[in-house]
């Protein structure tokens, strides 16, 4: 059985991590869609979709399941936006999310979806971690090491606290 689970992944983190695991228990593929894939360089999304691919791709290596990483660009139209997803990634048997959006627009098409607890989520959640990035505190320690080997490589923390600095202007 092939899963698929999609996040934006800004950074690919310890929950996101935690999720993965849990869902290998359960399915014997797993596609993993990068949201937002089209968007890089903002404070709310800082890492190229390429950039993402090789977080995920380096850091679920550990896991003995064949995984495929889905760039998916965002669809402003909720209503076709599965047949969307479905058409940029291999097929998929069900669907891991606990995003109630996410799980009703999957429901409405038909296809199962199965959702698990949050993994540490008042730590472990993209913006805490890019607010710490930006602030110099401790968000290494809350990714996977090779998530936060790219980061370190493509120089992600200072690409985030340069595009979210202000430039003095008066307004």
């Amino acid at each position: 059985m092939r899963g698929f689970y999609i996040g934006r992944f800004q950074p690919y983190h310890d929950g996101h991590h935690h999720m993965v695991a849990e869902i290998a228990e359960q399915v014997d593929e797993l596609v993993l869609g990068i949201g937002s894939a089209g968007d890089s360089h903002t404070r709310r999304n800082p890492f190229t979709a390429g950039e993402r691919v090789m977080m995920i791709t380096k850091s679920v290596a550990e896991f003995d399941m064949p995984t495929y990483v889905v760039p998916i660009e965002d669809l402003e139209r909720n209503s076709v936006w599965v047949s969307h997803v479905q058409s940029m990634s291999p097929a998929f048997d069900v669907a891991f999310s606990n995003n109630p959006l996410v799980i009703r627009l999957f429901k409405e098409a038909g296809i199962e979806v199965r959702q698990s607890p949050m993994f540490h989520r008042e730590v472990l959640e993209g913006t805490e971690l890019r607010e710490r990035m930006i602030d110099g505190g401790d968000w290494a320690s809350l990714v996977p090491d090779p998530a936060a080997a790219v980061i370190r490589e493509c120089d992600g923390v200072d690409r985030i606290r340069q595009v979210t600095d202000d430039d003095g202007a008066a307004d």
